[in-house]
């Protein structure tokens, strides 16, 4: 099933995000996880990929199980920075074939290892979408930076640079992770403003693990409201008292998001079952 169709409806959806391994070796342990999360039947499943494909073959392979084992609609990610084209159009026929039908297409973080641009076939994520738009039928998504993209000098830059992405056909974004849902609901009445009118799935970040937030804020550009460094501060040096107070924030934010319209809610649940299954629990009834 198209995404568009999953968060069309005035239900609210939950769904969660995972990742494959970055060596063979770990793929068990991975699978064994994403099997774990794909039985509670969330709305669909976003799987990731890495920069210049370094995990695609994992991406397919998760991706193909979720749909075909539990019958859960898969997002496969696809990143083009350090990709030729004939990689990226090999790549889709592999997704196509596979019967994925969605899509998160992406630019994906610059590395030492890809930073000479004038190799690059594709610079930004607008002109990914627009390959595959031009080849196949699949359902296209985007990602969306409510705090402003870091490489973008100020917020209406970056949202000039959204509703390119929208125009080459982009069909729904998804959010980077916020902490103040506030900021989304600010950002949605800015982008509202320009013209994007594509629904908006919410991101959400259960933090279970003080000390990797630090580099996830400074990946995604998101800044943590004084009530949330509290909750770090005081639970930080204690992980299961960490786990909790992170989960129970997450379902709190996602409380307000329902509460406030935002129907389709994604949780980036780092491979951990017991996260999103507490998640899930915590919001049963909202979700019937």
């Amino acid at each position: 099933m198209r995404i568009t169709e999953i968060i069309k409806s005035n239900k609210p959806s939950l769904s969660f995000e995972v990742f494959p391994p970055k060596t063979s070796d770990k793929f068990d342990t991975v699978q064994e996880a994403v099997e774990k999360i794909a039985v509670l039947k969330p709305s669909f499943m976003s799987v990731t990929y890495g920069a210049g494909g370094g995990t695609s073959e994992y991406t397919l392979s998760i991706a193909k199980n979720i749909q075909e084992k539990h019958g859960v609609t898969a997002l496969a990610h696809l990143t083009c920075v350090n990709s030729t084209k004939e990689e990226v159009r090999a790549r889709l026929e592999m997704l196509k074939s596979s019967g994925i039908e969605n899509i998160l297409a992406l630019r994906g973080d610059i590395t030492p290892e890809n930073q000479n641009r004038e190799k690059w076939d594709y610079h930004y994520a607008n002109e990914l979408v627009e390959e595959i738009k031009g080849l196949y039928d699949f359902c296209i998504g985007g990602a969306c930076y409510p705090e402003c993209h870091p490489e973008s000098e100020h917020q209406k830059e970056d949202i000039l640079n959204l509703k390119r992405k929208i125009d080459a056909g982009c069909e729904f974004l998804t959010t980077q992770m916020f902490f103040d849902n506030n900021v989304l609901y600010n950002y949605l009445y800015k982008i509202r403003e320009a013209g994007i009118t594509v629904p908006i799935i919410a991101g959400i970040m259960p933090v279970t693990n003080a000390k990797q937030i630090k580099r996830s804020c400074e990946l995604s550009n998101c800044t943590l409201p004084q009530r949330f460094k509290a909750i770090l501060d005081r639970y930080g040096d204690n992980p299961e008292a960490m786990k909790q107070a992170g989960i129970a924030y997450a379902t709190e934010q996602i409380i307000d998001l329902y509460a406030n319209g935002i129907n389709a809610v994604h949780v980036y649940s780092m491979n951990k079952p017991d996260v999103a299954e507490k998640i899930q629990a915590n919001i049963s009834e909202i979700i019937k």
